[in-house]
């Protein structure tokens, strides 16, 4: 079979709290290269439902600007471990990386050009994820349910996962079958990017967690447009949701940037609560929260989003 052919088993991961099984595959070729996929299983001990509902897949797309990271980078395999004991199956994938070579050059000619490159290399990522989804749809001996799928991604990953949202929402999602929605959205400093205004949704999308720091200097918090191109963050979203009574959920930290991207292992128990309760119970719910607390991880600077594209 072909696929046995492009089945590229990599290695055995040795977690540090057991034994795991990482499987990678080729799920796409492109012109310009291959890309890849991890699966990490779940622990045998542990369940795997919830009140008698099978827990969804988490799919992980990386942060890194569109210039670089990598699915399943040091920084993110505690994070996957905790997944793993809690009974989820982590999907972590590859997409092009569309900024990577690219300069932001200066003047309203630079932004302008700059902006369409951006909005590029969301398109890309989201015909990327959206590739990765058909990949495990077409091939159910590797045990990962298409249809019970949540997107989890951070920063530029955020960006992608949120497009991918929009896009199923508006009808737009070319590649995936009529009707597909995933089962949610955990967005890590997330926004949307455009160039034909701000994005609305047509219908309601998938349920929304939404992270972000009120002082973001790389992924704008709010958002920021001109001539009907622009960046719309997690708090414009959040009131566009609420006007349309959406479900979609909320946390502001007040003060903090862009280290939020990184909070997915710290923000576990919210996540927990999303995930049991507003994707597996489909329980409807609105929050909207400021965290204030000195405690959690934050760096003095994390730089401009200018000094990724010098």
């Amino acid at each position: 079979m072909e696929f046995r052919r492009t089945l590229m088993v990599v290695a055995a991961v040795v977690c540090s709290l057991a034994a795991r099984a990482q499987e990678t595959y080729r799920f796409v070729e492109r012109d310009t290269c291959a890309l890849y996929l991890d699966i990490f299983r779940p622990d045998s001990a542990v369940s795997t439902t919830y009140r008698g509902v099978e827990k969804p897949a988490i799919m992980f797309v990386f942060g890194g600007g569109f210039v670089n990271g990598r699915r399943s980078d040091a920084g993110v395999r505690g994070w996957f471990r905790r997944l793993n004991a809690n009974g989820y199956t982590v999907v972590a994938i590859d997409y092009r990386l569309g900024m990577k070579g690219h300069r932001v050059g200066r003047g309203l000619r630079g932004a302008l050009k700059a902006a369409d490159r951006f909005v590029l290399s969301q398109q890309i990522g989201v015909e990327d994820v959206f590739s990765a989804v058909s990949f495990l749809a077409a091939h159910p001996e590797l045990k990962v349910d298409a249809d019970n799928l949540v997107l989890a991604g951070s920063s530029a990953g955020a960006i992608i996962s949120l497009a991918c949202a929009h896009a199923v929402a508006d009808g737009h999602a070319d590649g995936l079958p009529d009707g597909y929605r995933f089962k949610g959205v955990m967005s890590f400093a997330g926004a949307i990017i455009g160039k034909k205004g701000a994005p609305d949704f047509d219908t309601a999308p998938c349920p929304l967690l939404l992270f972000h720091g009120t002082a973001d200097r790389i992924v704008a918090y709010k958002r920021f447009s001109a001539f009907r191109r622009g960046i719309w963050g997690s708090s414009y979203l959040a009131k566009r949701l609420k006007k349309q009574g959406y479900n979609y959920s909320i946390w502001r930290f007040r003060d903090l940037g862009h280290e939020v991207a990184s909070y997915m292992d710290v923000m576990w128990p919210v996540e927990k609560v999303f995930l049991e309760k507003n994707v597996m119970m489909g329980v409807p719910c609105e929050v909207d929260a400021m965290v204030d607390d000195p405690s959690l991880p934050r760096w003095k600077s994390h730089g401009k989003m200018s000094n990724l594209y010098q």
